[in-house]
């Protein structure tokens, strides 16, 4: 299996994994479950970590490398752990020629993380996007839906500092 990026351990719970066998048992044996599985344990899960895509290899009793080819090829599933709180510096067009790959910068070295990636405390993860149609306000950088734009890069520790 390709190395996930997973910084922080898996800790799924036994109610979480008993949510996803209700699920696999559920769509076992029917055409095409893979996505509506993976769907649902990236909504138990919050991400698709190796641990639980060879779950539901096992349970649907297909190839893992199956599973992970579905994974890794629609842009809706993740393989990396989110933080409490989700940071997306866009990187379009409009953000990128007004300085989005300083803001980048600024975010990777307040928190010592890179894209798609998590601090250790599990409270931020990182993210670069191609456009979150704030164009007007390039460049601009997301936490969890609070949008924040024509940002330099001496704004950014500010910023991330209100969610400490």
């Amino acid at each position: 299996m390709p190395n996930c990026k997973t910084v922080v351990p898996y800790h799924g719970t036994p109610e979480q994994e008993a949510r996803l066998r209700e699920v696999i048992e559920a769509h076992k044996g029917q055409p095409g479950a893979t996505m509506p599985v993976l769907q649902a344990a990236q909504e138990i899960f919050g991400y698709l970590p190796e641990e639980v895509q060879v779950m539901v290899a096992e349970g649907l009793d297909i190839p893992l490398s199956e599973v992970y080819g579905v994974a890794s090829f629609y842009a809706q599933f993740s393989m990396n752990p989110k933080g409490k709180y989700q940071i997306s510096v866009c990187l379009g067009t409009a953000c990128y020629v007004k300085g989005a790959a300083a803001i980048l910068s600024a975010v990777e070295e307040h928190l010592n993380i890179k894209p798609g990636s998590i601090t250790p405390d599990g409270k931020f993860s990182l993210d670069a996007c191609r456009c979150v149609g704030a164009c007007g306000l390039a460049p601009v950088m997301m936490v969890g839906s609070d949008v924040y734009g024509r940002l330099t890069p001496d704004q950014v520790p500010g910023i991330l500092d209100k969610y400490e």
